[in-house]
């Protein structure tokens, strides 16, 4: 399951200087721009990331924020909340006017990662083989398979080059997303350099945001969150990491959710990742709490939690493997 060649060409690269900015393009030929992404200016593809843009600049800015590790979630080539929270965290890291939009100045310090935004990817056997087994809804449902794994191909392809299935579709105009041998284009978040360690995790469910801090108090990297609702505020306050579990199985008690249905029993879910609590759980002092995956990746940051603090499954990975038992976990609203 290794990539392909990556794509190569000048509008796949950075310009050596940030070119003057052009209009944005209208919704509908935005859509239109992925088909052509490789014969695309750098001028249309450094155009303007403001609300409501699509297309393929709007893909640009969303593979660069990941690669710097400042995620909007599910890259969707589509100007949503979690992307404006994403540039306003990487403006505050260049120390950059907060105007929530890719200008000139954010495009510029964008640009200085070189690789290209898409890569080549070919569909192995393994991949097509699966297993893939449809999820049930309910609990009692979910307890009776042996492993909660992908639903589909399209859907574990998602998750890998962390993009929506229906991105997939649009990039891939004619291919057959289930065949062994088919070489597909896919964001090329590969490119990302590995996480350092993490002194202290914020959580801001005003911002919506997971920030990771050195030892200095200095942000590095901030990934979307869904963090409590009314019912089950997020526990504001100063806790720390007790453990971190991959793959886990999740333990439903329907004593501890107000939404429960009448009748649930307790079930044991077995692991993968549509496990409700995803791929990892993160454990804070909190009894009961953590930091954990999801199933819905398109959810993330637009969706309450009961409590918990909620990423996707490949951001929950990453703050995982960045941060150990004993980091301070501070949970403010």
């Amino acid at each position: 399951m290794a990539l392909a060649a990556v794509l190569s060409g000048q509008v796949l690269a950075a310009p050596s200087q940030s070119p003057s900015p052009s209009p944005s393009p209208s919704p509908a030929a935005a859509d239109n721009s992925l088909l052509t992404f490789n014969g695309l200016s750098a001028a249309q593809l450094s155009a303007p990331v403001v609300p409501k843009a699509k297309g393929a600049h709007v893909l640009r800015a969303q593979v660069l924020l990941d690669r710097a590790h400042y995620a909007s979630g599910e890259i969707d080539a589509a100007f949503g909340s979690n992307l404006r929270q994403a540039i306003i965290g990487f403006q505050k890291l260049k120390q950059l006017p907060l105007s929530g939009v890719v200008d000139a100045a954010t495009w510029a310090l964008l640009a200085a990662d070189q690789a290209p935004i898409l890569a080549s990817y070919v569909l192995s056997a393994q991949d097509v083989a699966g297993p893939y087994v449809p999820v049930p809804a309910g609990m009692a449902a979910k307890s009776k398979l042996s492993a909660l794994g992908y639903g589909s191909l399209l859907e574990a392809l998602g998750e890998r080059f962390h993009c929506s299935p229906a991105l997939l579709r649009r990039l891939n105009p004619g291919k057959t997303l289930s065949r062994g041998g088919e070489e597909i284009l896919v964001p090329n978040v590969a490119a990302a350099a590995p996480l350092p360690k993490a002194a202290k995790i914020l959580v801001d469910s005003v911002e919506g945001t997971l920030t990771l801090l050195d030892a200095g108090g200095t942000p590095f990297a901030q990934f979307p969150a869904s963090t409590g609702s009314a019912h089950d505020p997020l526990p504001s306050g100063q806790w720390q990491v007790r453990a971190v579990a991959m793959r886990p199985v999740y333990q439903y008690n329907p004593k501890l959710f107000w939404d429960a249905k009448p009748g649930e029993l307790a079930a044991k879910i077995e692991a993968g990742p549509n496990n409700p609590v995803g791929v990892v759980w993160i454990e804070l002092s909190k009894r009961h709490y953590g930091i954990h995956g999801t199933p819905e990746p398109a959810n993330i940051g637009k969706t309450q939690s009961h409590g918990c603090i909620r990423l996707t499954n490949w951001d929950a990975l990453a703050v995982a493997k960045s941060i150990s038992a004993g980091v301070v976990v501070l949970l403010q609203e």
